[in-house]
């Protein structure tokens, strides 16, 4: 069976929003990371994050809107909007049914569950909003973008962290060959705020420095862990590409797997999910002209993303575009997928910011400092989610 197309894409990344506006700061190595100013983090061990600057709600949304969504919804709903409109579609001439959303999560509206666990405890449960009852819940992008564009078919939610931006394209794949005619999937998400900034720290995964050139710094010698963020794109993908769209590349291939327990002495299954993704493909390992890695910047799980890699290509270009916006949790590979969808439109490998030193035992042909032009036909994603998750997409030229 032919492979799914991608015909749109709406984003929102702390480097910019919009496609044309990511994907020029993306070439040029520039970094979003800065101090949080969405609350006070003074007494956190965490100080930087990757924010999106100048996003206005009311700018996009209608005031009805507003009081029953998180900040991550917000965005996303509007990220649906720019992907519909990119994909010249317009849901209201659609047959009913014939599309349907699907979007990945990693917890849901932490602010917005946050503010009224405020309200609670401070005023009493008079002062808790309804909209809470769904607010918060990890679906409510799903339900949100269904309502507002009016797809009534597939519907569904992954919840694999990291890994879910991939997942949600298989997701979509299966919908489509079920007979859906489109699918909206992708990740949107945002955990800026107190309650979800101390959930980010328990992952002692957390990168503690304050410089944001020195802060994610993905296979370095000088990695500490990571930098979160907020942000992510939501994409429309087809069977068919219709008459005066464009495709940006297909789906080609998609695999996921678990890890064992830790401790348990089993090793881990990145490199399985790597190879059956490919086995998906049906395409050779030397067909791989980039790797789009995980680039966890925490120091053993590098090392074990680049042995995979290594193992499994040998010497190909790897870059990790995300060190310039932070980890974006289930919005993270999404953009990665539009990253690698451009390189591919534009034959050009983007840079990974702020790296200079790879750590000893990688060895990668990690792409720093500047672009490089290559003529890309075939691209590799790489996402792993905090519990063990590994996936991975072949994305194609069209």
């Amino acid at each position: 069976m032919s492979a799914p197309h991608v015909t749109g894409i709406g984003l929102l990344a702390p480097t910019g929003m919009g496609v044309e506006q990511y994907w020029s700061a993306t070439l040029a190595g520039a970094c979003g990371i800065g101090k949080v100013t969405r609350f006070d983090t003074a007494g956190y061990p965490a100080v930087l994050a990757g924010e999106v600057d100048g996003f206005e709600a009311r700018e996009h949304l209608s005031s009805r809107m507003l009081p029953q969504t998180d900040h991550m919804t917000r965005m996303a709903l509007v990220a649906s909007d720019w992907a519909l409109a990119d994909a010249g579609v317009k849901p209201d001439e659609l047959p009913d049914f014939a599309a349907g959303v699907v979007t990945a999560s990693s917890a849901g509206g932490f602010e917005f569950g946050h503010r009224e666990l405020e309200a609670l405890w401070s005023k009493g449960s008079d002062h808790v909003s309804a909209y809470q009852s769904f607010a918060w819940f990890y679906a409510v992008n799903t339900g949100q973008i269904s309502i507002r564009q009016g797809l009534r078919g597939p519907g569904g939610v992954v919840v694999t962290e990291q890994s879910g931006g991939l997942d949600v394209l298989a997701m979509a794949r299966r919908r489509l060959r079920d007979g859906a005619e489109l699918m909206l999937a992708g990740g949107v998400d945002s955990g800026l705020c107190p309650w979800g900034w101390v959930a980010q720290i328990a992952s002692d995964r957390l990168s503690y420095r304050d410089d944001p050139a020195r802060a994610y710094l993905p296979f370095d010698t000088d990695a500490t862990g990571f930098v979160p963020g907020e942000g992510g794109a939501i994409l429309v993908v087809e069977n068919d590409v219709r008459p005066g769209a464009r495709s940006y590349g297909t789906i080609a291939g998609h695999a996921s797997t678990f890890d064992p327990p830790a401790g348990s002495g089993r090793p881990g299954t990145l490199r399985r999910a790597i190879e059956n993704a490919l086995a998906d493909a049906g395409a050779d390992a030397a067909e791989v002209d980039v790797v789009f890695a995980d680039a966890a910047g925490v120091p053993e799980l590098d090392r074990a993303e680049a042995v995979a890699i290594t193992e499994v290509f040998g010497p190909v270009p790897v870059t990790a575009p995300k060190a310039g916006v932070g980890r974006l949790y289930s919005g993270g590979a999404s953009l990665d997928v539009v990253a690698a969808l451009l390189a591919i439109r534009d034959e050009v490998v983007p840079p990974t910011p702020n790296v200079a030193r790879l750590a000893p035992g990688i060895d990668l042909d990690l792409v720093v400092g500047r672009p490089r032009h290559k003529k890309i036909r075939t691209a590799l994603v790489v996402a792993r989610g905090y519990g063990g998750y590994n996936s991975a997409v072949v994305l194609r030229a069209s």
